[in-house]
């Protein structure tokens, strides 16, 4: 039987830390690199794993150490006597390279409705972001307008950390043992390249990489990368005519023809996408990325052959070898890895109840370091949220009660 302690004490000695970690670890510079070949992407997510190496090891926990690839490692062993089989959580040390994440200035503020201005530049509006009043009333962390804020996914080291500390404060309450792992690379598609089962002794777990207060994933998007070359012939523009080739018009004209209404600003849900992310080159050369996504495997596979089709046509419209096409798969659904566990999914549902937190089930729009795993390493990792929301932007804010809570939900989980 699992031990039911006063919750409001939890929250009580909770509240503090939780708050107090994810401060100190938004002002670590991890942006990852999506262009580096090194492992990790970038040496300063290695500063922060060791910072986290060493906290989990003065906090109790058993093997706690940085390896040679950035990832970080330990085990909070179980209550004596208990026997139940260990349960793995792990979040991400990165943030994601779309806006800086160096020099973060977070700020808490009670949000009383309405617009909320940001310190430096900008502001959260409400006709934007119209579930922002939903939190009238509670203390938000937001950014000062120019940085991302890191919760993604900062929040969920803090919390899984908190949560521990919480359990060897209380050995009354019987737990399970838990396998910690913060990875590094994780917003770039690397996350669970060097992942190395061996040093996590847990066959099931969660990623607690989510976005707003009771989310539960285990459905995200099937995923492929794009990298399209686009060879012109340039010319000196005086003489020009009928010879020259601007790369840079014919790498728009294979924009153009990508389904307007089908990119991410246009898509929700279910619904999947192309999206262009970074064009760069001149009359001569263009290099283009972009990203392909789908949940369902048959749509998936429809886009990629839509891709070279179009690829092709390009061809034979300006010459073979105009366009050069590199397209690779990234990860694919966790869904069918889940569904033969979907235990998993109904103790995070009782977890969620037990503290006062309504579940929803809602598909991931994008990925996760647990679809890899539940793919390439065969350990089934649904996702949990953390309580936070706008990733990846200037607007990023966290509710402090919603890490309180999500702090809650990780000790329920791991009870036996």
């Amino acid at each position: 039987m699992c031990y039911t302690e006063d919750k409001s004490n939890l929250r009580r000695e909770t509240i503090m830390e939780v708050t107090q970690r994810f401060l100190k670890y938004v002002s670590f510079d991890t942006t990852s690199s999506e262009t580096s070949d090194t492992v990790p992407t970038t040496a300063h997510q290695r500063v922060l794993g060791q910072y986290l190496a060493d906290e989990l090891a003065a906090l109790g926990l058993e093997g706690a150490h940085l390896d040679d690839k950035g990832y970080v490692y330990a085990v909070l062993p179980a209550t004596p006597g208990c026997d139940a089989p260990a349960l793995g959580l792990i979040a991400h040390m990165d943030t994601s390279p779309a806006v800086s994440g160096a020099d973060i200035h977070p700020e808490i503020v009670t949000y009383q409705g309405g617009d909320l201005p940001l310190k430096k530049a900008g502001s959260l509006k409400v006709k934007d972001f119209p579930f922002l009043e939903r939190y009238i009333g509670q203390e938000l962390i937001v950014t000062d307008g120019t940085t991302l804020l890191g919760a993604d996914d900062k929040a969920g080291v803090a919390e899984i950390i908190t949560a521990c500390e919480y359990l060897l404060a209380h050995p009354e309450i019987r737990h399970r043992a838990v396998a910690v792992c913060f990875t590094p690379d994780e917003e770039v598609g690397k996350g669970a390249d060097h992942f190395d089962p061996e040093k996590f002794p847990a066959r099931v777990a969660y990623t607690v990489d989510g976005g707003e207060l009771g989310e539960i994933e285990y459905e995200n998007f099937n995923a492929a990368a794009v990298t399209l070359t686009v060879e012109g012939v340039n010319i000196h523009p005086g003489s020009a005519k009928n010879k020259m080739k601007n790369a840079i018009l014919l790498a728009n004209q294979f924009i153009s023809l990508l389904p307007a209404a089908e990119a991410p600003a246009h898509t929700e849900g279910y619904e999947g996408f192309y999206h262009v992310t970074d064009l760069a080159g001149n009359e001569s050369q263009v290099v283009l990325h972009a990203i392909i996504r789908d949940h369902d495997l048959e749509k998936f596979n429809a886009r990629k052959a839509f891709v070279e089709r179009l690829t092709a046509y390009l061809n034979d419209q300006w010459g073979q070898g105009t366009f050069r096409l590199d397209m690779k798969d990234s990860y694919y659904n966790m869904k069918e890895k889940i569904r033969p566990h979907m235990e998993l999914i109904e103790n995070a549902k009782a977890a969620m109840r037990a503290v006062g937190v309504e579940p929803v089930i809602v598909p991931i729009r994008g990925g996760t370091d647990g679809a890899r795993l539940s793919w390439e390493r065969d350990i089934p990792c649904p996702n949990l949220c953390t309580g936070g929301a706008n990733f990846h932007g200037v607007h990023e804010f966290i509710p402090v009660p919603s890490m309180e809570k999500m702090v809650q939900v990780l000790v329920e989980l791991v009870k036996a």
